[in-house]
């Protein structure tokens, strides 16, 4: 018996792919194992390799495996494509259509011939084949056909009795004839049993819809784009439950200044695209930084530049989404790395962008925001809704011909805010630069004033957990940093360092901007060897640590760019290496 194993599933885009890991996983989800999931797809609706990787343990995982246990192909072009991960003992299950077979240098993987689609033909109809492919994988593992049998309910209901009970039937088949072809051959791969607790089984973009629910958020203008569309998705449907509404936009410039718009207004607003997307933003976010006025924007990082990569894994718009815009504002930017931080920090996007009036930005990247893992239940009582100096009572009376001091400048930097129609509340809202009332000014005086009454909102920002650090004692041999989805790779690899005798932290920024310099400091300061690890080619990341920190002679980047995400083993043999050559042994 085995605590994790790894199995995918691959075929052509449009084949059932995506369904077949959806139902594989969901039910594993519900007997109580740890699930990660990751999904290669290509950027068209139907055609061309795609494949669902998903792990299962019986211990909490963040991160896909190195290898593979299980391969499950309904053509051949997922042997070829997908077979060099199989470990050793490793287990292909094919669909016999197509007359499978292994590369001549796989040797210690085993092929399964099974005629999915004979055998979903034979019920009614090919498409089915996918749940004969489901069955088969349960026969492997061990797993009784009856834990999918709510999740095949839920799906085919509404089409019928009859429908679930031809589904559930191609599900057994499946299981039925792997059997009489393995009798105990692989009990190697039965799985330790799971604990049988309840949880979610969801994607970072699913989180952060919900967060902004949760947050108040009750309008969202956006634009489709990959890897943002399920969060517009989710809330199209959940909204108007709660007295919202979403509305797609003719472009992301619409998009962004309708949020500005509407939280101007006092409606709690977001906004979410890729880099393409905040590329068009860019002098809408200025307008709001001069404006003062609050706005989220979720950035899901794909491959750049231009279209570039857009079904896969990157973290290059760091950069921009720091000094994108031109002038200088008030700026945060945040990089959630679970999908419960996702949730947790869409919350607080929303309150730190009232409490300081300006622009938050949250970072996540495809692996994030599409990757599924299981997320314990969550806390509803941890969420607190803020509104900052949003003036929501009465107003002193102004003396005639006054205008409200909506840019009064404050020993905080923040200024008072009030919402269109208050009574007293009257002021001008202007992209030129202004007074207090917000008239245009271009006196010198003012504009020190105002530069500096916004620059300096953001130098006293609390928030909770800028970094989240993973370490024994500040001293280390080597100091990990990462954003977003690296964090469970760097998990992993520290892990296999202290095997080896390596002292190793983990500081994983969460706050990117502005940079948590205090919080780090001393974790920099007790490691021999900064290693920063990103998807970049430039290492953004570790620039930024230079910029903030210095120790340019500790830091050392570990860069991956070519759509994939990390895997462990990477991150472990890269700095392993690092460590040796930098004279350790």
């Amino acid at each position: 018996m085995v605590q994790q194993l790894s199995w995918k599933v691959g075929g052509q885009q449009g084949e059932g792919i995506e369904s077949t890991g959806e139902i594989f996983s969901t039910a594993l989800n519900r007997l109580g194992y740890y699930l990660y999931g990751y999904r290669h797809f290509s950027s068209r609706i139907k055609g061309g390799h795609t494949n669902n990787k998903i792990r299962v343990s019986t211990t909490q995982v963040r991160s896909v495996s190195d290898d593979l246990d299980i391969l499950v192909a309904f053509d051949q072009e997922t042997i070829d494509v997908n077979v060099h991960e199989l470990r050793v003992g490793g287990v292909v299950i094919a669909d016999a259509k197509f007359n499978p077979s292994l590369p001549e240098t796989c040797t210690t993987a085993t092929l399964y011939a099974v005629p999915f689609t004979e055998i979903a033909t034979e019920l009614g109809t090919s498409l089915m084949k996918n749940m004969v492919a489901v069955g088969a994988s349960s026969a492997v593992l061990h797993i009784d056909t009856e834990v999918f049998e709510e999740v095949v309910l839920e799906i085919f209901g509404k089409k019928g009795q009859k429908v679930v009970q031809k589904n559930m039937e191609a599900i057994k088949k499946g299981a039925d004839y792997i059997r009489e072809q393995l009798g105990e051959q692989l009990e190697t791969m039965k799985l330790d049993p799971a604990d049988g607790k309840k949880r979610m089984f969801m994607i970072g973009n699913d989180a952060i819809a919900l967060g902004a629910l949760a947050g108040g958020a009750r309008f969202m203008p956006a634009y489709p784009i990959t890897p943002a569309s399920e969060i517009m998705e989710y809330l199209i449907k959940k909204l108007p439950q709660f007295g919202g509404t979403v509305i797609q936009t003719e472009d992301e410039i619409a998009a962004c200044t309708m949020a500005i718009g509407a939280n101007y207004a006092g409606v709690r607003a977001l906004t979410a695209s890729a880099g393409p997307g905040l590329s068009l933003m860019m002098e809408s976010i200025g307008l709001a930084g001069i404006t003062e006025q609050p706005v989220v924007i979720i950035d899901t990082q794909r491959g750049g530049p231009s279209t570039g990569l857009p079904t896969k894994q990157e973290q290059s718009d760091l950069m921009a989404m720091i000094y994108g815009t031109h002038g200088e504002i008030p700026k945060i930017v945040m990089a959630p790395s679970t999908v419960e931080e996702a949730f947790y920090d869409t919350i607080e996007a929303f309150n730190l962008a009232e409490e300081y009036q300006c622009p938050v930005i949250m970072l996540t990247d495809l692996q994030l925001s599409l990757g599924k893992q299981s997320v314990e239940p969550l806390d509803y009582n941890r969420v607190e809704l803020r509104r900052g100096k949003l003036q929501q009572g009465e107003l002193e009376e102004l003396e005639e011909k006054q205008y409200y001091k909506r840019y009064r400048v404050t020993e905080d930097g923040v200024s008072p805010r009030v919402i269109p129609g208050m009574k007293h509340g009257i002021h001008h809202v202007t992209g030129v630069e202004h007074d207090e009332t917000g008239k245009p000014s271009e006196s010198p005086v003012n504009r020190d004033d105002q530069m500096n009454k916004r620059l300096r909102k953001t130098k006293g920002i609390r928030f909770n957990t800028p970094i989240h650090v993973h370490s024994h004692e500040k001293e280390s041999d080597i100091l990990f940093v990462g954003f977003n989805s690296t964090r469970g790779v760097i998990e992993e690899a520290m892990e296999r360092l202290e095997q080896d005798g390596i002292k190793v932290n983990h500081a994983h920024i969460r706050l990117i901007h502005p940079f948590p310099a205090d919080e780090l400091l001393p974790y920099v300061q007790g490691a021999k060897k900064v290693v920063v690890v990103e998807n970049n080619a430039t290492g953004q990341l570790a620039n930024i640590l230079k910029m903030n920190i210095a120790s340019h002679d500790k830091i050392q980047s570990v860069l991956k760019y070519d759509g994939n995400p990390f895997l462990p083993q990477e991150v472990y043999a890269k700095s392993k290496e690092m460590f040796v050559l930098n004279g350790n042994v």
